[in-house]
């Protein structure tokens, strides 16, 4: 894999953290401050990462890969450590999107 795409996997990890850092932000207790700053510190390095991978990765590509990388990863994350509900249709989803990031790879 070349560095782009290094890049733009490791920008869909952090753009996991920052909807993490949201739901620890609106919630009241001691992690809310803490929880912010993970958001915006995520978003910063997830940003910086898809700028960094998209001078080389086409923009469409890269956009599609980060948002899917984000979106499926949030969506476990939600499942395995916040208790979201799961069911036959999320994983399908889910699925569908994972099955989109890879062949967005083969085709690039």
């Amino acid at each position: 894999m070349g560095k782009s795409w290094l890049y733009l996997v490791l920008a869909g990890c952090f753009e996991i953290g920052w909807p993490i850092g949201l739901k620890f932000a609106v919630a009241d207790g001691p992690y809310r401050a803490l929880g912010f700053a993970m958001a915006v510190a995520s978003m910063l390095v997830s940003g910086g990462l898809l700028w960094t991978a998209q001078k080389v990765i086409p923009m469409g590509t890269a956009y599609a890969v980060w948002t899917g990388i984000g979106a499926a990863g949030t969506c476990l994350v939600g499942v395995i450590f916040f208790g979201e509900p799961v069911s036959l249709t999320r994983l399908a989803g889910v699925g569908l999107i994972v099955s989109g990031v890879i062949v967005l790879k083969l085709a690039h």
